[in-house]
């Protein structure tokens, strides 16, 4: 069995280390292992004697019967653009390449508190800005499924790691889909809680020792089941000491049983086209909900397409600028009152949001709000529990490609992350899973959303609809 277990899911991992059938000790160097035979360049920080440190110490506290939480001796890697004690962090940045926090980043403190044994720091992007994983320190990560296409970004080491099973479940972080793309692409699951739920303290590209992070990022896990998810949520949901909190989450379950939830599906929009393979996907989804007596109807969608996505951008590059230093400022400022009013080009575009007046930023808010009234209402007055969209329009793009190209139609190369960020600036729970496979055999998968703090009907919807999709023809296991 223990030959085998670094294949199986985490919370399958935790039943062997609670049966006594292996120890934290024997499952860290089954992973350590499969790290070392691994070409996918997915973990690229280690320290093994303090994860054996870790893993010995949880092996004692079993053995008293005093295990510390809910992940007590897993061993697990964390995205490198969290901040970890005595581990190397860099954000894939040069710049960083010495940079030892002295401080657990919140999210890494809490896994911590919950008994994981951290292993690795896993590949992003310089500073997490880009839609694939490759930087001038680590080099490229590939794609398990096919090293010549891309794991998508920013982080794509952890689903790498996740994907090829070098760690049973990995956090990572979301700001503009740069979770659930790498997900997506690598066909694993994965969750972008509820905002405010995990705190972003300790995530770079904040400077390190800032206490804000960005008002979109959002810690998440990743892993290859849904009640992984599951475990991972409850463990980043719980205050670690040094916190010092009086609150305590507690997430509701879903409102009836999963098969009874009402589920729309928003399958296209002309503002982010999909291709066939995915639509087909998505309508293989819906078939099997349908077959199954799920109530399930298509939408065309809560909220423009366009407009949300135009707002999402207004606030990205918004909160983007928090750390630029005076003279880059000063020369965005300049730029940007240098353009003619009616340059309506990307670059132009571009600088107007990041040299916006904080009135213009606060107007923006308060459509943001707006906005997730309305999302609010689409799931409370219209009656839906759990909404299915595209995760992205395609399959792993080429790995290094700058163009996205849908049934042989170019399009921008931030349409990747079109439908991810209908629910980026709003802080709506979001899940990404695996559903079928395209002829290629690259996984596609679809986006699931639900109303704040539906993170747990999300999850029960996902292993229902996993558990449908591999009783069918084509579904693509987990």
């Amino acid at each position: 069995m223990t030959t085998d277990l670094t294949h199986q899911p985490a919370h399958v991992q935790l039943q062997a280390l609670d049966r006594r059938e292996i120890s934290s000790r024997e499952l860290l160097d089954l992973h350590l292992a499969r790290i070392d035979a691994s070409h996918v360049n997915a973990v690229v920080t280690r320290d093994d004697d303090a994860a054996r440190n870790a893993a010995r110490a949880a092996d004692e506290r079993r053995a008293r019967n005093e295990s510390s939480g809910t992940l007590d001796g897993l061993p697990l890697t964390i995205k490198d653009s969290f901040e970890t004690a005595g581990l190397r962090t860099t954000s894939g940045a040069e710049d960083l390449a010495d940079h030892v926090p002295a401080r657990d980043a919140d999210a890494v403190a809490r896994l911590r508190h919950q008994g994981a044994v951290i292993m690795g720091k896993t590949n992003t992007p310089k500073y997490c800005q880009d839609l694939h994983t490759d930087n001038s320190l680590f080099g490229r990560t590939l794609n398990p499924h096919d090293p010549e296409r891309t794991v998508g970004g920013s982080s794509g080491g952890p689903a790498a790691a996740v994907a090829a099973h070098l760690t049973p479940a990995d956090l990572g972080s979301d700001l503009a889909g740069s979770l659930r793309l790498p997900a997506h692409y690598c066909g694993i699951y994965g969750l972008r809680p509820t905002q405010g739920l995990v705190p972003a303290r300790g995530h770079i590209p904040r400077p390190s020792g800032w206490i804000t992070s960005s008002d979109m990022v959002t810690p998440g896990p990743l892993a290859r089941h849904p009640r992984d998810l599951d475990l991972f949520l409850d463990a980043l949901t719980t205050p670690s000491p040094a916190e010092n909190s009086p609150w305590l989450v507690k997430l509701p379950t879903a409102r009836c049983a999963v098969g009874q939830l009402r589920v729309a599906v928003w399958a296209e929009d002309a503002s982010c086209p999909v291709d066939r393979e995915t639509a087909d996907a998505l309508a293989a989804v819906e078939q099997a909900l349908a077959s199954s007596g799920t109530n399930v109807r298509r939408t065309t969608g809560p909220v423009g397409f366009a407009g949300s996505l135009r707002l999402f951008e207004q606030l990205l590059h918004a909160t983007a600028t928090a750390a630029t230093d005076d003279e880059a400022g000063a020369a965005e400022l300049a730029a940007a009152r240098d353009l003619h009013e009616d340059d309506a080009s990307p670059r132009a575009t571009f600088l107007r949001h990041r040299t916006q007046t904080h009135r213009a930023w606060l107007r923006a808010n308060e459509e943001r709000l707006r906005l997730r009234e309305t999302w609010h209402r689409f799931f409370a007055d219209a009656e839906h529990d759990v909404l299915i969209t595209p995760a992205a329009p395609t399959a792993a793009i080429p790995a290094g490609t700058r163009a996205l190209t849908v049934d042989g139609v170019e399009r921008s190369f931030f349409d990747q992350t079109g439908w991810a960020n209908l629910t980026s600036h709003v802080g709506l729970p979001s899940l990404v899973m695996p559903v079928a496979r395209n002829a290629s055999g690259l996984p596609i998968g679809v986006q699931l959303v639900g109303p704040a703090h539906s993170d747990r009907t999300l999850l029960a919807m996902a292993e229902y609809l996993g558990s449908l999709l591999r009783a069918t023809a084509g579904g693509l296991s987990s």
